[in-house]
């Protein structure tokens, strides 16, 4: 049964009441800028580093098929810890473990800059996922805590600018701090940030404190957690390059996963003092946006990974050209937050998520007529639309899917909406990349199939000056540009797709508005 409006108005109103006695306007606003840049940290480092595993690799004497662990391994942490959050607070406190988890992860990015092993590296990225994970989800919940509840959405603003900036930026800062200074840059770049951020928090936020309880560790919880998420992870990490289910690892792995992943929720649904609260899925909007998150994150994340990837393997570009393309995308989302957030107290959040995720399947069906003589420019405003639209639909659903639930549920709430973005993206991540591959050979087969005489074309060039192996190299460089560029644009419609569907979605089922709650 949903809540009474004398009940929500009560909520409201000792929100406010709250906010204004303990965070004076300047506060409040210096602990959003502090909170914002403590998401931004945190998403960026997981994107700041692809760009550098050549350079890691190569600095620490390893291979670049091993550098990769870099990446999996901040990934792993985080993932596993981000659904952690609620139960943390719980146990000590919104404030007390933000202030620590942002005091460890400058320090963890520090060794990490200090690593003269691939080995020593890996497990400080360990220990920075661990450190860096609950920054994301209490940077949101606490967000929403300390701003009236007539200002929440300029709050969720401000967070969702970071969220979708940072992941844009980080490529294009990596490759310009490796080109400029080296590898440990990209992680030193995090200390005095730290520092400040952690001193300044605790100086805001102390006295917004939330209440923390003795509660017993859900051991097997936790175990079951770490089993399936980091089984999950690993297979989607390593399937593209051990042939997904050819290889036993990767079904053993999956099995793993899935095992896992059924006997974890029956526990957590069961077990008096779960780990991760999967009870807030009776929020029917809350639940919703799950799964509209899951798809549209997995498609969006789909786009980022792939423009670059084309770019430097197909159209020559380099390492900085394709992070300033991408830079497009984050410029507009930043620009559409502000737009978007004014609308949120006039628009129907529900319809502004379904325009929102319409008008980014159009976008990705334009995109999928992409051609091989693009210009630059052409590129950048196409990605530059994709940026704008995903500021209209993220709002809107993260403000909804958190007004879905009770404000006690907020950090479990918003520690679970975190988790399915981070594994959306790591799944749209591996299932683009493998389908562009396999496009790509695909494509490649059907035309070289197609080209009736390929002796008359190597005798045109011939005739024209070029020598036989000069010919194939050309012909070979000609079809293999062309099969990926088909392969580009198949999986830019599968992204069409999968925003269209996930608008239907989103139509069909419940979405909280910005004045009332579904029923729970």
């Amino acid at each position: 049964m949903g809540r009474s409006s004398s009940n929500l108005a009560t909520d409201a109103a000792a929100s406010d009441q709250l906010t204004s006695k303990m965070l004076p306007p300047a506060a409040m606003w210096s602990a959003a800028v502090l909170l914002a840049v403590a998401n931004f940290m945190a998403v960026l480092d997981l994107s700041i580093a692809n760009v550098s595993v050549p350079n890691i690799a190569g600095g620490l004497g390893a291979s670049p098929g091993e550098g990769t662990w870099v990446i999996t391994s901040y990934a792993v942490a985080e993932a596993i810890i981000v659904p952690l959050t609620g139960w943390l607070t719980s146990r000590f406190g919104s404030v007390r473990v933000l202030v620590v988890a942002m005091a460890g992860f400058g320090l963890c990015s520090a060794l990490c800059a200090l690593s003269t092993s691939l080995n020593f590296l890996v497990v400080a990225r360990i220990l920075q996922g661990l450190t860096g994970g609950p920054l994301i989800p209490l940077s949101q919940a606490l967000l929403l805590r300390i701003f009236p509840s007539h200002q929440q959405a300029l709050a969720m603003a401000l967070w969702s600018m970071t969220t979708v900036l940072a992941p844009v930026v980080g490529p294009l800062l990596g490759g310009v701090l490796c080109d400029a200074v080296g590898w440990p840059s990209i992680f030193w770049i995090n200390v005095p940030i730290s520092i400040v951020a952690t001193l300044a928090l605790w100086k805001c936020l102390q006295s917004h404190e939330t209440p923390s309880r003795r509660v017993e560790v859900d051991l097997i919880g936790l175990v079951l957690l770490v089993v399936w998420v980091g089984a999950l992870q690993l297979t989607l990490d390593l399937g593209k390059d051990h042939d997904w289910f050819a290889s036993d690892l990767i079904v053993s792995l999956t099995v793993v996963s899935f095992v896992g992943l059924v006997t974890f929720v029956i526990w957590e649904l069961t077990d008096d003092n779960p780990i991760v609260n999967l009870k807030i899925l009776r929020y029917r909007g809350f639940a919703t946006s799950l799964i509209a998150l899951a798809l549209a994150m997995g498609a969006y994340f789909a786009t980022i990974v792939l423009t670059p990837l084309w770019l430097q393997t197909d159209m020559g570009y380099t390492a900085r050209q394709a992070g300033t393309t991408m830079a497009g995308s984050g410029i507009a989302a930043f620009v559409a937050s502000a737009v978007a957030s004014k609308m949120l107290a006039r628009a129907n959040h529900k319809y502004m998520v379904v325009g929102a995720l319409l008008y980014l399947g159009i976008i990705s069906f334009i995109r999928s007529g992409a051609t091989s003589q693009m210009t630059y420019g052409q590129i950048a405003m196409q990605v530059s639309f994709m940026g704008l639209g995903m500021s209209f639909f993220i709002i809107p659903l993260m403000t909804s899917a958190l007004r879905s639930v009770k404000t006690e549920d907020l950090a479990a709430a918003s520690g679970l909406i975190n988790f399915v973005r981070t594994v959306a993206g790591a799944f749209g991540t591996s299932i683009v990349t493998s389908a562009w591959i396999n496009g790509g050979s695909r494509y490649h087969e059907e035309i070289v199939s197609a080209l009736q005489n390929t002796r008359h074309l190597i005798d045109f060039f011939v005739q024209r000056g070029m020598s036989t192996e000069q010919s194939i190299f050309l012909i070979e460089r000609v079809v293999a540009g062309q099969a990926a560029m088909l392969s580009t644009n198949q999986v830019f419609t599968g992204c069409s797709v999968t925003f269209v569907l996930t608008a239907l979605v989103v139509l069909l089922m419940p979405l909280a508005s910005d004045k009332t709650r579904p029923a729970r």
